[in-house]
């Protein structure tokens, strides 16, 4: 098959006028209302995804779309109709001595292509904040998901030709393989390309890739008990990382613990074990909660447990007899997403967060706030673990390039 036609067209309405800031607003705003009335017909062709999924696969609850969570999905589309656009932002202005006038603003990539999994959600979030930035997206859905993206995609395209907007600013290609090789090659057509997704995926979008990529990479997360941590603000910071949703990028997937602190181990792991979290433990950790914890969710730790996105209730503790054996051992470990600390002691507090190297390193908070819409950005186009031109949650101004701007008066350069 020939995706030119794709890319053409999403290239025609590239080059097409700016729209009104306000005509975008209430675009948003109309998406988002519709995503709520058309509720029964989106769930209705999500379950025909769901139906074809193993309920045990980690990225059913990806997949799963539910009435509360179509209605925080339009509820993050309307905070980014209400968030300032960054386009035409002035970054900077000098005046030279030769007269001439520079200065640098914010301009939208330009089409972008986002290759995701089984993450329907993830097409209303491209959608909005693509549109907002002036972007065009080209979208390239799972097998998995394609009922539900479908469904989707004709919400949002009802309502931009209801605004008499070109529905080319989003096009969801085939959910076949064939469309994946054709965006890695759409030279001349993709200005970048973000995979969401699992680790393989990026893996392999990065290196097959033709065009700029900006990697959302997989989230190894950890969160380190410090010999001061406070035991009853861990308990809860803990099971809230590892089980609010344990098949997103944040959650947990590693407890280190100072070996001060293996005592408190049965108590910090107390609604762990409530929620039936199944745990792989190193020799010192599982020996200070066997008698504790049930034994058919505890198991001694093999060596491919650490460094582990397990996407699924399930988690690893490593035993640690320093702060600075804790830090090295997450810089071994760490996939760059999402780390944390839970400690009283001020100075092992700003070493932890000046040293560790991740996108989002947090202090006595859960993991589970590495999210664009809870960083004020409205929604994420996806958590950058790279560091060349993003990281972290990639909202609008992650959207933008720049360009410059010379004004002059008839000025010409000699020699």
């Amino acid at each position: 098959m020939n995706y030119n036609s794709y890319f053409d067209k999403a290239r025609e309405a590239s080059r097409r006028p700016t729209l009104a800031p306000a005509l975008i607003n209430r675009v948003l705003e109309d998406v988002a209302a519709e995503a709520i009335a058309q509720t029964e017909y989106i769930l209705a062709e999500n379950q025909k995804d769901l139906d074809r999924m193993d309920q045990a696969d980690p990225k059913y609850d990806r997949l799963k779309l539910t009435a509360e969570r179509i209605k925080g999905i339009a509820g993050d589309m309307l905070s980014v109709a209400q968030l300032d656009s960054p386009l035409g932002k002035q970054l900077s202005a000098t005046e030279m001595p030769n007269g001439l006038s520079i200065s640098k603003i914010r301009v939208p990539l330009g089409v972008v292509g986002v290759i995701y999994e089984a993450r329907p959600n993830v097409t209303f979030d491209v959608f909005a904040l693509c549109f907002k930035t002036g972007n065009i997206s080209i979208l390239k859905g799972g097998s998995d998901a394609d009922f539900s993206n479908r469904a989707i995609i004709s919400v949002i395209h009802k309502v931009l030709a209801k605004h008499g907007v070109d529905v080319n600013v989003a096009t969801l290609l085939p959910a076949e393989r064939e469309a994946t090789t054709a965006l890695l090659n759409a030279i001349g057509y993709i200005d970048v390309l973000i995979p969401r997704g699992s680790q393989s995926l990026i893996d392999f979008v990065r290196d097959n890739s033709k065009v700029p990529v900006i990697e959302t990479g997989a989230g190894i997360v950890h969160t380190y008990f410090d010999e001061s941590g406070d035991l009853e603000k861990g308990a809860e910071i803990i099971a809230n990382a590892k089980t609010r949703r344990v098949s997103v990028c944040n959650a947990l997937d590693c407890l280190i613990i100072h070996s001060a602190r293996l005592n408190d181990l049965p108590r910090l792991a107390h609604i762990l074990k409530e929620k039936e979290v199944e745990i792989f433990a190193d020799e010192k950790a599982f020996e200070a909660i066997k008698s504790d914890y049930p034994a058919n969710l505890l198991h001694e730790a093999s060596p491919e447990h650490f460094g582990t996105e397990f996407l699924s209730m399930k988690m690893a503790i490593k035993t640690v007899g320093s702060f600075n054996e804790a830090l090295a051992y997450i810089a071994i470990n760490s996939s760059k997403h999402s780390e944390a600390i839970i400690s009283e002691d001020a100075e092992n507090i700003a070493q932890f967060l000046n040293d560790v190297d991740a996108a989002a390193v947090y202090a006595n908070v859960s993991t589970a706030f590495t999210d664009g819409a809870q960083f004020g950005l409205g929604a994420e186009i996806g958590i950058s673990t790279q560091k060349l031109h993003a990281r972290g949650p990639m909202g609008l101004e992650e959207l933008t390039s720049y360009k410059w701007l010379v004004k002059g008066d008839g000025q010409t350069r000699n020699p």
